[in-house]
């Protein structure tokens, strides 16, 4: 992890939901499949497309913005790492978190991003799209949902 500390690719900034487990907590091993509407499933992933939207070119307004989103979704934030693209000014990048991610692949001379939020366990990741809706301001939202891992589970 040091290795990639040092390219930028692990934040400095955990989130404050992230714990550090103890002995207790490995003996009791959590199931983080999710029950919804008599069906269990991994996790929800929602497909993000923003249509008219703006701060799109700015690294450090999407790492706060997705951070936002994550933290009000209840996820535990790992890590984060975000590439700025020139000459566009694009920006590819994820927040990996305990529960999943949330990645975003924004095209500014478009006024298009196209978000993924996957969690599992307690998480809503509905609860993300008005943080990422008031950080990009987009006249259009279109909002895809899969439940993951819902066969056989």
């Amino acid at each position: 992890m040091n290795a990639l500390a040092r390219l930028g690719m692990v934040s400095e900034f955990p989130s404050e939901n992230q714990t550090t487990a103890t002995t207790a907590d490995a003996e009791v091993q959590k199931d983080y499949w999710i029950e919804r509407d008599g069906q269990r499933f991994a996790g929800m992933h929602l497909l993000v497309d923003l249509w008219g939207a703006s701060n799109l070119s700015e690294p450090d307004h999407i790492d706060r913005a997705l951070r936002e989103a994550a933290v009000v979704a209840g996820a535990t934030i790992l890590h984060s790492h975000f590439h700025h693209f020139t000459p566009n000014g694009g920006v590819s990048g994820v927040l990996v978190l305990a529960e999943s991610h949330i990645s975003i692949h924004t095209w500014p001379e478009k006024d298009f991003a196209a978000i993924d939020i996957f969690m599992c366990g307690d998480c809503n990741p509905h609860l993300g799209i008005p943080v990422l809706q008031a950080a990009f301001s987009p006249t259009r939202i279109d909002l895809d949902e899969q439940r993951r891992g819902s066969r056989g589970a």
